[in-house]
């Protein structure tokens, strides 16, 4: 909005401003003045328009936290130890985007924040509530929860000095005073609210009967024993804070490895398992947390060597060039800073759980990663949404083959793609929660079946069977791998995914299904959940007998010849055993060190990045994370390499159906 008045003439009000009836009047007539003069005042003087101009300032506080924050709140500048405006950075902006969605659709503000060193996050959710309660509403009582006491004397410090040095607002000056002489308790009088400031390590100190909002500041380094620890004392706290509008609590902490409960909420809060927002900010939108390059740059050791932007670049590792690749607010400058601030450090690992770039470099795990990250990482460019997701239709429904098996034939005849156009758009814009909601049960397809040319050993369709039914259970994935690509790049392409919790007699046919789609692909099916094991009932020969009955392009492994008895079955699907398995994961690992392979699935190479060694040998996900898409990858690539290159029919020759089994 122009304002002819007023410097810098161009001003962005908030858009909830738009029918204000100050903003009406000076979009109307341009400036301060002339509102003035229509008001019936002939020569408005300075002092006039100044407070017009406060009103509408005043007024633009209800609106924009941001415009209150650097006008009425100091802080003191950690670098320069002077006070400044409270002006946010991008990672309070972050936050604060999210905190906002919440607030403006006037339900209670629940966020999990985890977080790097040093980006003013305790102090943001200060002073945000310290907004609510100066210019939302009056008697809204807080909660902060610090870890240590010196945290909370800081908190109690910063909080004070901000109310000291604000303006008044609406012509009234704001004060802070012990509440009912308690060290702990403050009080502002003028809005009849409290502050508790307390610790951790002195529960009582923070317990209140009458709270609208709670602050809990590095609660993973809260104390965890029997009589005192961070589930008792939120739920001790919380219970109080009804479900209004305005009412806030926040999570928020640095990491301190898994297993402990702020852990266990994260993950919950990504899965929307909870009424908390997950807010995760990466250290490299922290201002202070870059160096420019003044005819120099930092080496990996942190000591400075001359030379300009470019010398700099072709030093990069290959951690750092997936950093700057896949995050776009990643700078240079940024890596310059990070290299002198790692040297510091005891270990890369301990500068990625101080400073991590993701979640899952800030939880560290016991466990050893099994796949090295910088590999996997490089894979993440060529991710993205699926084109369309849907379902195969055919002339019967995989659901009736048990009930009617005389169709069964019909499940793999006249098979189409039906996209669900509902389901796309939420995996291609949904939250993380609606991603896997509406993705389960479907097929995500990248590229559909290339009918253009006859291709014998092209794709390859692997399905990991589900091991349970249970919403805990992992899920049942099937991928769908185009090897057209490996004569001409060298690599193979994964076209399509399938993942979700059905039946193992339905699944088994949807499997199927894909496989004929994919121009009658090989399929290849993990067997270890259908061959006896633990006293488990051997089903193989029912599900794969009746499938090969009606789809002939099934792997099967060789038995050894004094093994086979007179009329055994032959063994089929890929039976993953102390043996195997191994061996699919030593082969991955050369396939992505070597980029051996295109990886359209974000999910899966966050799979690889949780995968892990356990302190008895075996591999598999770390604790609250799944396996499910890296294993069906691992099996896919590794049959992958087995095969023979895929060769274009000649036309007029006719192929010949054969039932693969292992080379």
């Amino acid at each position: 909005m122009f304002v002819a008045d007023k410097n810098p003439r161009t001003f962005y009000f908030p858009a909830e401003m738009a029918n204000h009836q100050a903003i009406a009047l000076l979009k109307k007539h341009g400036s301060i003045a002339e509102v003035l003069k229509a008001q019936g005042i002939k020569k408005p003087a300075k002092e006039q328009t100044d407070y017009f101009w406060l009103k509408v300032c005043e007024e633009r506080y209800k609106y924009d936290f941001e415009f209150f924050a650097v006008c009425c709140v100091t802080i003191r500048d950690k670098l320069t130890s002077l006070d400044i405006p409270f002006k946010l950075n991008l990672g309070q902006r972050r936050l604060l985007a999210q905190i906002e969605k919440q607030r403006k659709k006037n339900i209670p503000i629940r966020i999990q924040v985890l977080k790097s060193r040093q980006w003013g996050c305790s102090t943001f959710v200060q002073i945000y509530m310290k907004w609510i309660q100066f210019v939302h509403k009056i008697n809204w009582n807080s909660v902060v929860c610090a870890h240590v006491k010196d945290a909370a004397i800081n908190v109690r410090a910063m909080y004070e000095n901000s109310i000291k040095q604000m303006p008044g607002i609406d012509g009234v000056s704001f004060s802070i005073k012990s509440f009912q002489q308690t060290q702990n308790i403050k009080e502002v009088p003028e809005r009849g609210c409290r502050i508790t400031v307390g610790t951790a390590l002195e529960p009582d100190s923070v317990r209140s009967q009458d709270v609208k909002m709670v602050h809990f500041s590095e609660m993973a380094h809260y104390p965890a024993t029997l009589g005192n620890n961070p589930e008792l004392l939120e739920t001790s706290i919380v219970s109080s804070v009804p479900e209004i509008p305005y009412t806030m609590i926040v999570r928020e902490s640095t990491a301190n490895g898994e297993g402990d409960y702020f852990f266990d909420q994260w993950q919950k809060a990504k899965k929307e398992e909870t009424v908390y927002e997950p807010v995760f900010v990466e250290w490299y939108l922290i201002d202070m947390y870059e160096k420019p390059f003044a005819g120099e740059y930092t080496l990996e050791n942190g000591r400075t060597k001359k030379g300009t932007v470019s010398d700099f670049i072709g030093t990069l590792s290959e951690y750092e060039k997936n950093l700057w690749k896949n995050h776009p607010f990643c700078t240079l400058e940024n890596l310059n800073w990070r290299r002198r601030e790692a040297a510091k450090m005891p270990s890369e690992t301990k500068m990625k759980q101080e400073f991590p770039s993701d979640d899952i470099e800030a939880f560290q795990a016991s466990g050893s990663p099994v796949f090295n990250a910088e590999h996997i990482e490089a894979l993440r460019s060529d991710c993205y949404e699926p084109m369309a997701v849907g379902r195969l239709i055919a002339d019967c429904d995989p659901n009736l083959a048990v009930i009617e098996p005389k169709r069964r034939k019909e499940i793999l005849q006249n098979i189409r793609f039906e996209e669900d156009r509902q389901a796309t758009d939420f995996v291609l814009n949904g939250t993380a929660a609606e991603k896997l909601k509406w993705g389960m049960n479907r097929l995500q397809v990248w590229a559909e079946p290339d009918l253009s040319k006859k291709v014998k050993n092209r794709y390859i369709v692997v399905f990991d069977p589900q091991k349970g039914l249970s919403d805990s259970a992992d899920y049942g994935v099937i991928k769908v791998i185009d090897r057209w690509y490996r004569t001409k790049l060298g690599k193979s392409e994964v076209v399509a995914m399938f993942y979700g919790r059905l039946d193992k007699d339905i699944s088994i046919w949807v499997a199927a299904q894909i496989a004929k789609w994919y121009n009658n692909a090989l399929l290849v099916v993990e067997s270890n959940i259908y061959d006896s094991d633990n006293n488990r009932i051997d089903d193989t020969e029912f599900i794969f007998n009746t499938i090969a009955d009606y789809y002939h392009n099934l792997y099967a492994e060789f038995t050894p010849a004094d093994q086979i008895e007179v009329g055994a079955p032959k063994k089929w699907g890929f039976r993953m055993d102390r043996n195997s398995k191994p061996a699919i994961i030593s082969n991955y690992k050369a396939v992505i060190r070597e980029r051996g392979y295109i990886e359209r699935d974000a999910g899966t190479l966050d799979e690889a990045r949780t995968f892990e060694e356990k302190k008895n040998g075996a591999t598999g996900a770390k604790d609250k994370h799944k396996d499910d898409r890296i294993i069906a990858t691992m099996i896919g690539l590794f049959v992958d390499y087995l095969l023979p290159l895929p060769e274009e029919v000649k036309p007029g020759v006719k192929e010949v159906e054969v039932m693969r089994t292992a080379w």
